[in-house]
């Protein structure tokens, strides 16, 4: 079973639905039990970053959130649920995060248009299961006006440039995260949640 976290806030059910097309068990849930008994776990997020922390606390779902993105069980964070993993955002400058991924969340430059709504295409790293076997170039929908800088480059699975270069998508070993929203993306983002489908179920 995907336990998908229902904090209460933004589209949490369009993550879960793709899951399910792919024939996965995803169940959107704010079952504390639920979710540590999950093989895979998904932390979906819209908006405000310091909204969704707050929303996330308010649930009494920080600390299974933070234990299911720490104890080695597949885990996607997903565009604001992606922001979350890391220390904190300028956006909410008094909102800590979870702090899963040592870095910031920092806007993009007013030299672009704000916010990057829209079509964008990725540039890989190697090795990454996160993006197995995507064709070239891939394109990935985002809507966001801040965006991921980790301390260390290292847990990059993708790049993308919108007025510079930030991380699109992270992999730490069974931790997975995008800025964009693969649920969103076509084919190429079904194909990616299709890789953490399989990774769930090895």
């Amino acid at each position: 079973m995907i336990a998908v976290i229902d904090y209460g806030i933004g589209n949490l059910r369009s993550a879960e639905k793709a899951l399910q097309h792919l024939g996965a068990d995803a169940r959107l849930t704010a079952d504390q039990r639920e979710i540590a008994s999950a093989r895979a776990v998904v932390l979906p997020g819209v908006g405000n970053f310091g909204a969704c922390m707050r929303a996330l606390r308010e649930s009494d779902l920080e600390n299974a959130a933070l234990d299911a993105a720490t104890d080695g069980r597949p885990f996607l964070g997903i565009c604001v649920g992606m922001q979350m993993l890391f220390d904190g955002s300028d956006e909410s400058p008094g909102e800590a995060g979870l702090g899963v991924v040592a870095g910031r969340i920092t806007r993009l430059p007013e030299t672009v248009r704000l916010p990057q709504m829209g079509w964008n295409t990725l540039e890989p790293g190697a090795g990454t299961h996160l993006l197995a076997g995507l064709p070239e170039p891939a394109w990935c929908y985002f809507v966001h006006t801040f965006a991921p800088e980790p301390e260390d480059d290292g847990v990059v699975a993708a790049w993308c440039e919108y007025g510079r270069r930030f991380a699109a998508a992270i992999e730490r070993g069974p931790l997975w995260a995008t800025q964009f929203h693969p649920e969103k993306s076509g084919s190429v983002g079904l194909a990616m949640l299709g890789n953490f489908v399989t990774a769930a179920a090895a």
